[in-house]
Formats: C-alpha cells, structure tokens, sequence
C-alpha cells in the first residue's frame, strides 16, 4: 500500500514538472559564488561575532582565564542550585582535574567513565569541552567519543561548555570541511542555546527535549 501511494505521488510531481520518465541522471545543483554563500570573510574577531550570536540564541556566555575557570564554573552552578555533575574526559577537563576541584570545593562530580547511561538522570549539570564553535550562528559543535557521551549535554538541566580559542571556525561550511577532515566520532551534536521547541500551538518553550540552560566559559 506504502509503495503504490509513493509511486502515485512521483507521478503526479513528474507530471508538474512536465517529465514523462525518470530522470537518468540527478540534475546537478548550480555553483554558489562564495561571496554569496559565506557572510563571515574573516577569521578576525571570531569570538566577538560567537558572543553576539551565541547571546542572541539565549546562550550564556563569559570571557575567562584558564586559572579562574574552574571557580567560576563551580559558582555558577551553585548559582543554578546544581548539586551533582558529570563531566567528560575530555584534555582540558583532566588536565584541570575539574572533577578533583569540584569534590573537593563540596560539588559531588564523576567523570563519564565512572557514569552510566542510567546514572546520568540523576545529574542535574553536565560539564563538557566542546571541539568546534561556530562564529556565524554562535553554535557549539561536540563530537561523540568514549571520552564524551552524547547524554552529557542532552541529559541534564544545566550543560556548561568550555571554549578554547583554538576552535572557533567562520560558519557552518569551515565546520563540515573540518569534521570531514577529523572525523565526527559516533555522531554530532550541535548547541545554539537551551533547547526549543514550539510543537503546540507554536509556543516557544525552552527546555523540553535537553537543557534549560547552557553556559559557555571562552578561554581568554
């Protein structure tokens, strides 16, 4: 039944289309000038246009040193009444010890290779590196590895990510040239804020589907 209603419905578009066979060939798509396509020509001034846009898609974001990042990641999720986190082992975050400083400073964290699927739930914030940040739509890019599950930004209510300036790329076609180059793990997800959705009566709610919050730390 599925396939004689999709036949019907290819027929009828050949028919619009004025064709009266298949084509043999898939028609290929005009070339786009690059100036057209891409609205950020220059590397320069890559974490600026990231705030702007990031801020604009209700993303916190702050400007930190290395040395003071891990206290003020600790003071915002106080702020947020966050009484657990996981965080992925990921360099930084272990070359940090950010699950030492937490515990020790009275914040409850586990590393995601102590973590289970099931564990995760009863997280209530996940701290994670992110490998790539979008300066054009102010989008965190995080690839999916044993050393960062998925779940650690899509599970709990608050998710706070860390910025290298190393990461930053113009738009959308320099990410998809380097995750073609490095490789995309097991998956990708991309951040533009806390979740949205607007399913019923199209009003926006943030929050439903993964994180209320999110909150960006960019290394200075």
């Amino acid at each position: 039944m599925a396939i004689q209603s999709t036949h019907t419905v290819m027929e009828k578009v050949r028919k619009a289309l004025g064709r009266t066979e298949r084509l043999k060939q898939p028609p290929t798509p005009p070339v786009i000038e690059e100036h057209i396509v891409r609205l950020v020509a220059s590397e320069i001034g890559l974490p600026e246009l990231f705030q702007k846009r990031a801020r604009e898609m209700k993303m916190l974001v702050e400007l930190v040193s290395v040395d003071e990042v891990l206290a003020k990641m600790a003071e915002f999720l106080r702020e947020h009444k966050c009484r657990s986190v996981m965080l992925s082992d990921t360099p930084l975050l272990m070359k940090l010890d950010a699950a030492g400083y937490f515990n020790s400073n009275g914040l409850p964290a586990q590393k995601w290779s102590e973590m289970t699927a099931d564990s995760t739930y009863d997280v209530d914030a996940g701290v994670t590196e992110a490998d790539y940040a979008v300066a054009e739509t102010g989008t965190l890019a995080v690839r999916h590895s044993p050393q960062h599950g998925r779940l650690l930004s899509l599970v709990p209510f608050v998710h706070v990510a860390v910025v290298e300036p190393r990461i930053f790329v113009p738009d959308l076609i320099d990410l998809f040239d380097r995750l073609t180059k490095d490789g995309c793990g097991s998956g990708v997800t991309l951040i533009s804020g806390p979740s949205k959705t607007a399913d019923i009566e199209m009003n926006t709610v943030t929050g439903v589907h993964g994180p209320n919050v999110v909150k960006t730390f960019i290394l200075a």
